[in-house]
């Protein structure tokens, strides 16, 4: 017999399990829905109330600097401390002050103390910063912060004309005591131990006659010193075919190369030290017997130059070097527009060697291929380069030549010089490479030590150094942009860049950087040109040698100095 359940039994089964499932479920673990978190970002970051990028540079900032960030969301103080920073360019860390607002969402950064003037710093805020709800930081930040010139004068202020006795009288120490104990030839740079320089004791020597006219020494310490130098140049210093190599040993009179091949004569370091030599020898012009052997030495050097050997077998063109190990072989031709002017000048004016014309026009002057006749920044530019190249090539011809109402057939040599300076300081004012640091009164590119290096800076070559000297060398061309610049230099920099020799060789305000050298090429120039400014005197000396005058007229040049 088959049993058969009831409706009500099956209603009480059904119930029984209802209820045990129901008691299943109530004792069931709840589940916690996920909790999302709101990445954290750097919505916006200003330094001194201007916006700032990650990367960015930021110039002439104050030393109390305010760099404000905000936040997406409110941040954990304990992840900002150590996640926020300023750092030296040395890498040290700079103590911070941090401050909050708008709820934590933004913090404010400053340095604890003033940071230096003219220097360069970074900040950075780091990943480890978190919000309170502990999301970490998405967006990173870094930038470079570079603060301004401190506007306050470094020293006091004196007249104009004391300003340039002081710098004169500063810069010719470089000559006078650290002048080598045993040449008395300069030094290629302060650092040069043993190492002078041919060139740029030609432009030492004129500096010795410019300290003598000044009353910073005596004639009678001047002319000792130009017996210790002329009497090393003729019995010690060594010579091929009467030149001298660009670098002397000062105490043996050794070559010292200045590269594999260049180990001996330099044509155009041996114009520079005669073009000092004869400007000393019309200075020297008393009748005591000092001086009147003096200027027979001087004679003898100045004779001994074969400046015509140095046409590599009767070239219509001048070489630059000669080796006794490696002959011809720099194979470098003087074809101007440079700064090797007086080298053709002084070899057309040797009465023992001479050059005819025609090594001028074809050589230096590349059969007129040298003029260039370009507007550059509104200035027209009678010779050289695209936009002048560096400003030296004013100078070193220019200590003894006199440019002003100086013709030949190739230029106006004022307007070249004038208008090469111009163009030089309109560039810098224009700055295209948008260099911090570039002014009116902070301007002039030219040769130079530079970070790591030596360049000849130009508008062609422009790596954002200014070297005091292509300013103030410029003195005879623009006066008044020079004295800006020198007051510039002297007033507002002078506690980084005027020193125990002058003006050091060159600065960076772009990415602060102040040389710690000085070079013979760069002092000499300012001592000379500054008193060719204010007097002519190494001009007048110079274009009164009787055989400068000659040469110049051969060579076509026409100047009421002639």
């Amino acid at each position: 017999m088959i049993l058969r359940p009831t409706i009500s039994c099956l209603i009480a089964c059904i119930s029984i399990l209802v209820v045990s499932c129901s008691k299943s479920a109530s004792n069931a673990p709840p589940v916690t829905p996920p909790v999302t978190t709101t990445p954290l970002q750097i919505s916006s970051t200003q330094i001194n109330g201007t916006a700032a990028t990650d990367g960015a540079a930021l110039y002439n900032l104050n030393i109390t600097p305010a760099i404000q960030y905000r936040f997406s969301a409110p941040v954990n103080k304990t992840t900002v401390t150590g996640g926020v920073e300023i750092r030296e360019a040395s890498g040290a860390v700079v103590p911070i002050v941090i401050t909050y607002a708008n709820g934590d969402s933004t913090v404010i950064v400053q340095p604890a103390t003033p940071l230096k003037y003219i220097t360069r710093y970074s900040t950075s805020i780091s990943g480890q910063v978190a919000s309170t709800q502990g999301a970490v930081l998405q967006n990173l930040f870094s930038a470079t912060l570079i603060t301004a010139i401190d506007s306050t004068d470094k020293f006091t202020r004196i007249s104009d004309a004391a300003l340039l006795d002081l710098v004169q009288r500063q810069t010719f120490k470089y000559f006078w005591d650290f002048g080598h104990p045993v040449s008395g030839l300069a030094r290629e740079r302060n650092t040069s131990g043993d190492v002078v320089t041919s060139g740029g004791s030609g432009f030492g020597i004129m500096s010795i006659v410019t300290a003598v006219n000044r009353g910073f020494i005596t004639r009678a310490e001047g002319r000792d010193r130009l017996i210790k130098i002329v009497d090393f140049l003729k019995n010690k210093a060594q010579r091929f075919h009467g030149a001298y190599p660009h670098w002397i040993n000062g105490a043996t009179g050794a070559v010292v190369p200045f590269s594999t091949k260049d180990n001996g004569a330099d044509l155009v370091e041996t114009s520079f030290l005669m073009q000092g030599l004869l400007t000393a020898r019309q200075f020297f012009s008393g009748t005591a017997a000092s001086e009147i052997t003096l200027r027979n030495d001087i004679n003898e050097l100045w004779n001994g130059v074969e400046w015509d050997w140095f046409r590599q077998s009767g070239q219509n063109v001048l070489y630059w070097h000669w080796s006794p190990n490696f002959s011809w072989d720099m194979n470098v031709k003087l074809q101007g527009w440079n700064e090797a002017l007086v080298t053709y000048v002084l070899a057309a004016s040797s009465t023992t060697h001479s050059i005819p014309k025609v090594v001028y026009d074809n050589g230096w002057a590349n059969n007129g291929a040298m003029k260039n006749g370009n507007n550059y920044y509104g200035v027209p530019l009678p010779l050289g380069p695209a936009l002048g190249g560096p400003l030296f090539f004013e100078h070193y011809s220019f200590l003894g030549i006199d440019p002003f109402d100086l013709n030949d057939a190739y230029a106006n040599y004022e307007t070249q010089a004038k208008n090469h300076t111009l163009i030089n300081y309109n560039y810098s004012v224009a700055n295209p490479l948008g260099y911090y640091g570039y002014s009116s009164q902070s301007w002039g590119l030219t040769a130079s030590d530079i970070p790591n290096g030596y360049t000849a800076s130009s508008p062609s070559n422009d790596v954002g150094v200014i070297a005091p000297t292509a300013a103030l060398s410029s003195m005879p061309y623009t006066p008044d942009k020079s004295m800006d610049a020198l007051k510039f230099f002297y007033y507002k920099l002078g506690d980084k860049i005027f020193k125990e020799y002058g003006f050091v060789d060159a600065f960076k305000l772009n990415d602060p950087w102040f040389a710690s050298s000085f070079l013979a090429i760069d002092q000499g120039p300012i001592i000379i040109m500054i008193e060719n400014h204010r007097s002519k005197l190494l001009w007048n000396l110079f274009m009164s040698c009787p055989e400068v005058k000659d040469g110049m007229k051969k060579l076509g040049f026409t100047s009421p100095r002639l």
